[in-house]
């Protein structure tokens, strides 16, 4: 599990929307004062600076051609055609420990933001909001206060752990650590209820593992991973002035090793059948003993639910027996570390430069820490991500991309309608019900309706630690307080500068922050078959999330049920297996051993293979009925493969590539770019690609889901 510093930076990414109306934000996009008490003045005009780092667009019309490799064939290796030349003149950043598309956009809209933020100012009584993101970013900013404060703010918030005299105490720190520093051995969140779409429900998940998933912990072939993340804790707690910290270290990672043998894997943890398991804290206490679950409950501030959706559930009671057999001086030095870890990155340098050598450098492979103004950027915009995104769409979101963006999902609707019409392998009464979820689908594209009220959070200037702490209560009273109340169907679950997409099962929605609809997965003016290769790949790609092998388990109204025939479920299962020993069969240079899990990928995978096909049917569509142009010699289908390709250019430093197969459900963009594409008979015709070709795969061993 991350340290609590990096879940409080999740959570806020997740923040809901709410507040502001949308006469609000058009007032906001109109009045031109508004856009110049925020944007730096230009000294001779007084008026608004340009975006310096504004997206530019790839080749003549959507593509890099001065990217790809000629030299190759593209069925012996896709990847390389299309974005060899790129792969051999760039070099991945000194400051990240992988590169490509994504980071691109990223790194654009962290300059944008930049631009937004260092134009705040504290005294903005007009703009609270503002006010509150120029406080916290200038605290970041202060480096010679952190430095001059160094451990304080640190020791101050271990006295509480130092000072537990039983593990009723320490259970209590654990339940207070969901609104602050330090972590728990189990996991609190409130999201809609899986089977009751429109409450909010308390859910509890395994956690306690600091190293991230237990294959760290169990495989011998990470064993140097494990030795080394002992010294690390070793390090934090000496730091932290904690007693007898190398012998300390030795017992927590003895400990963790026990809590990594009783997790799930990530592949049983995905299954939303096995995870949902409904328990009140009366039936909690009786099924995991060993943990003091009314002490925790109360701390964490959930005691008003009357149950908690369970999702590891057959391993809480051996969680809650290690927490019950470890000493007491072991489980309140573990949180211990676990609250300097968590700190770490907002204390002085030398915290921060242990925290950076182990996590980033060791971890994952990078080689010089990001500068600081990028990092007071992550922390401010995670704290209050959508006071800034408000001005963000203003400035960078033109109202063309969310028309066309309209016109493209239309299209992908039509286009997964007829594929799934046309399915041979699935019958009427599934069908029906599978065309009656695509009915419901809903589509966010852009920004939220209604924006994030952050009128209750408090931020005070030179109080780095406090405000990043207060930032972290105000989020998890948020959510916790609304158990179950209504669920909020206009919530977003991104802000609009983030690089990213999402498909909801439980509210059937896909989601699309302003951020990503832009070169090189969207651009308004491109080819148009560029863009349903990009965007609409992962447009499709997020449609198909509803329908991949979890999914599918919710129905049109988000409800987890099983509407499909037995006959079906086994069809598409069989061919979803197929899918996992293709990715399977990767291997990678420089970690052996190490390959893509396809049960613990597979949903990602199966939205890959999804969103190409539904795409490509939707640029025919899109076509009318006329004959694609041909660009530069090359046909609409080849084009909207180059699309594909391209948003999947990728670099990984060895240790991060480690990481990823390790920990991260999604398939390194190297093999994202080709295995889809291999089960694409239009590909195969597009490049000619041909037996005896490397990623060919004969017609019979192609999978055939959507």
């Amino acid at each position: 599990m991350k340290s609590k510093f990096a879940v409080l930076v999740s959570l806020i990414a997740i923040a809901a929307a709410t507040p502001a109306t949308a006469q609000d934000l058009h007032a906001c996009i109109d009045e031109a004062c508004t856009l110049e008490s925020i944007l730096p003045q230009d000294a001779a005009s007084g008026t608004p600076a340009t975006d310096a780092a504004a997206a530019t667009r790839y080749g003549r019309w959507g593509f890099d051609l001065a990217g790809m490799d000629k030299s190759v064939k593209p069925g012996n290796d896709w990847f390389d055609y299309v974005n060899g030349s790129w792969v051999k003149k760039t070099q991945i950043p000194a400051d990240r420990s992988s590169y490509g598309a994504f980071a691109v956009l990223r790194d654009l809209s962290e300059a944008r933001m930049r631009t937004l933020v260092e134009g705040y100012k504290p005294g903005d009584a007009a703009n609270p909001d503002r006010a509150k993101v120029a406080m916290l970013y200038q605290g970041f900013m202060d480096e010679a206060a952190i430095e001059r404060a160094d451990a304080a703010p640190l020791l101050l918030r271990l006295a509480p752990v130092k000072a537990a005299a039983t593990k009723d105490d320490v259970a209590v720190l654990m339940g207070k650590s969901m609104g602050g520093f330090g972590a728990s051995f189990f996991g609190p969140g409130v999201n809609d209820d899986a089977k009751q779409p429109d409450i909010y429900a308390l859910y509890l998940r395994q956690s306690g593992l600091g190293l991230g998933d237990r294959d760290l912990y169990l495989d011998p072939k990470f064993a140097p991973q494990v030795v080394r993340y002992q010294a690390y804790v070793a390090q934090m707690l000496g730091m932290a002035n904690w007693p007898n910290a190398q012998a300390a270290a030795a017992k927590i990672v003895a400990m963790e090793t026990r809590i990594a043998q009783a997790h799930w894997t990530r592949a049983q943890s995905r299954d939303r059948d096995k995870t949902y398991n409904p328990m009140t804290l009366a039936q909690l206490q009786a099924q995991a003993p060993g943990f003091p679950w009314a002490k925790f409950w109360t701390a964490a501030g959930i005691d008003k639910a009357n149950r908690a959706i369970v999702a590891q559930n057959t391993a809480f009671p051996k969680i809650a027996e290690v927490f019950a057999t470890t000493d007491l001086d072991t489980l309140k030095a573990w949180q211990a570390f676990r609250t300097a870890d968590d700190i770490a990155p907002l204390l002085s340098k030398r915290f921060v430069d242990a925290n950076f050598d182990f996590r980033s450098k060791f971890l994952n492979g990078q080689p010089q820490q990001r500068d600081r103004w990028k990092r007071g950027i992550g922390v401010t915009e995670r704290a209050l991500g959508e006071a800034i995104g408000r001005d963000y769409v203003a400035l960078y979101f033109p109202p063309a991309s969310k028309t066309k963006m309209d016109e493209l999902v239309g299209n992908l609707r039509i286009a997964l309608r007829g594929r799934i019409d046309g399915l041979p392998w699935m019958g009427a009464a599934t069908k029906q019900e599978a065309q009656a979820k695509l009915s419901n689908f809903s589509v966010k594209v852009g920004y939220p309706d209604k924006w994030r009220d952050y009128s209750a959070l408090q931020i005070t200037p030179g109080d780095l630690i406090g405000n990043v702490e207060r930032a972290g209560r105000f989020e998890w009273d948020y959510r916790r307080n609304r158990m179950g109340g209504p669920v909020d169907k206009a919530e977003w679950g991104m802000t609009p500068q983030t690089v990213n997409a999402y498909y909801n099962s439980v509210k059937n929605e896909i989601v699309f922050p302003a951020a990503i609809l832009q070169p090189p997965f969207f651009d308004p003016d491109a080819d148009p078959a560029v863009n349903y290769g990009g965007i609409g790949g992962v447009i499709g790609h997020e449609i198909s999330h509803g329908f991949d092998d979890q999914g599918r388990k919710s129905d049109g109204k988000g409800v987890l049920r099983d509407w499909w025939t037995a006959q079906d479920a086994a069809k598409f299962e069989a061919q979803a297996v197929k899918l996992g020993a293709q990715y399977e069969a990767y291997t990678f240079e420089g970690l052996p051993g190490v390959k893509i899990n396809g049960r613990a990928s597979m949903g990602e995978n199966i939205g890959d293979l999804g969103g190409v096909l539904i795409s490509l049917d939707a640029y025919h569509t899109s076509l009318g009925g006329k004959p694609a142009p041909v660009l530069d010699g090359y046909s609409g289908d080849q084009r909207f493969f180059f699309g594909w390709g391209q948003v999947w250019r990728t670099l990984f430093r060895t240790e991060a590539l480690r990481q990823q197969l390790v920990s991260d459900p999604h398939s390194p963009g190297q093999i994202r770019a080709i295995n889809p594409l291999r089960n694409v008979d239009a590909w195969y015709k597009a490049f000619d690609v041909k037996p005896g070709d490397a990623q060919y795969l004969a017609p019979a061993d192609r999978v055939r889901i959507w």
